[in-house]
């Protein structure tokens, strides 16, 4: 009590309501927000059945065309993030919905953006004068500022809905305030060259003789599933078995050997029937997309079953195990590139 009564309390209070006209505020009350003991980030363990998600994807193509909405995306929100267009703090995750005939008008913008093919074939994306195919667990890359448009033509006459997931960076971007978009014109870029022709040049651990790579992204923007199931079946019958991932790959940057994306790390892992994973935590975030196979993750305690075609998401430094009822294989993205170029990330393989 000072000399007038006035409490301890009573003074701080009347401290902090005269600061705020001057835009500041006191450290020591948030301090333990600010640095935590711990990653307590406010985002949540979440699934998305594709038994649930696909109805209202079937309704949104019948609701607005591909070029009205420029891109027909139903986004993955995290529960606890809701209005923010964020599936973490740092990623974007929505599933896109492209339509037989139809044309998602070319466009470009700073962030960069991967697709993984969930559903349906047939659909191409073009990047920079060259179109790729889209097949179900395709990994497909759109590079910063690279003019891009997908399109429905089908294959051998046949067409069908194609649904992908897709990842962007957007949160990132929106953090620094340094987004830009541009769109083109015409609503398909031209072509200028026969599609594989990435693939062939940087693709079979063999590189044009005067290439040098003039951007952090890798050269190929298509990762063809066919090729990559391949080598995870193979590595499983060598026993390579991971106790907590089973058996996990990157994908790379064939020219560097480093992320295929700046801001995002991408994975493909197989769990062989019966895996019961060890507990494993990180602090990067992950969205999980499964292509094969039937299990369920244990995050922090909660249990989620997953099928093909699902989706969910472990947050940051969230505990999680993994369970295979089915031989399955899943693809998923973090911001790693990033923590890793910041010193920050941590990740720990707990004891079973």
């Amino acid at each position: 009590m000072n000399a007038n009564g006035t409490g301890a309390a009573e003074m701080r209070g009347a401290f902090y309501r005269d600061l705020k006209p001057l835009h500041l505020s006191p450290l020591w009350e948030s301090l333990a927000t600010l640095v935590p003991h711990t990653p307590n980030g406010p985002c949540v363990p979440a699934l998305w059945r594709w038994d649930d998600v696909r109805p209202f994807i079937e309704r949104a193509g019948e609701l607005i065309t591909a070029e009205e909405a420029v891109r027909r995306v139903l986004i993955l929100e995290n529960p606890a993030l809701p209005g923010q267009s964020s599936v973490t703090q740092s990623l974007y995750a929505g599933l896109q919905l492209i339509l037989p005939g139809e044309v998602a008008p070319a466009h470009r913008h700073v962030q960069s953006a991967l697709r993984f093919i969930v559903h349906g074939k047939g659909a191409y994306t073009a990047v920079d004068g060259e179109r790729t195919t889209m097949h179900p667990g395709d990994f497909i890359i759109t590079p910063s500022w690279t003019w891009h448009d997908h399109g429905n033509d089908g294959i051998d006459g046949q067409a069908e809905p194609v649904v992908w997931l897709d990842g962007l960076d957007i949160p990132m971007v929106r953090f620094f305030d340094a987004g830009f978009e541009e769109r083109n014109a015409a609503k398909s870029q031209q072509v200028s060259r026969r599609e594989g022709n990435a693939l062939a040049r940087y693709g079979h651990n063999l590189l044009p003789v005067d290439y040098r790579p003039s951007s952090p992204t890798s050269p190929i923007f298509s990762y063809p599933y066919e090729r990559s199931r391949e080598v995870l079946d193979r590595l499983w019958r060598d026993g390579e078995v991971d106790d907590w991932h089973g058996v996990k790959l990157r994908y790379v940057n064939p020219a560097t050997g480093g992320w295929p994306m700046p801001t995002l790390a991408t994975f493909l892992q197989f769990l062989p029937r019966g895996f019961s994973g060890k507990p494993y935590r990180s602090t990067d975030g992950a969205v999980y997309s499964v292509v094969e196979g039937r299990g369920r993750v244990v995050v922090d305690g909660v249990s989620f079953a997953f099928g093909p075609k699902d989706h969910f998401v472990v947050p940051s430094w969230k505990t999680h195990v993994l369970h295979a009822d089915e031989d399955a294989v899943l693809f998923s993205f973090s911001d790693r590139p990033v923590q890793v170029a910041l010193d920050i990330l941590r990740e720990e393989k707990l004891p079973g």
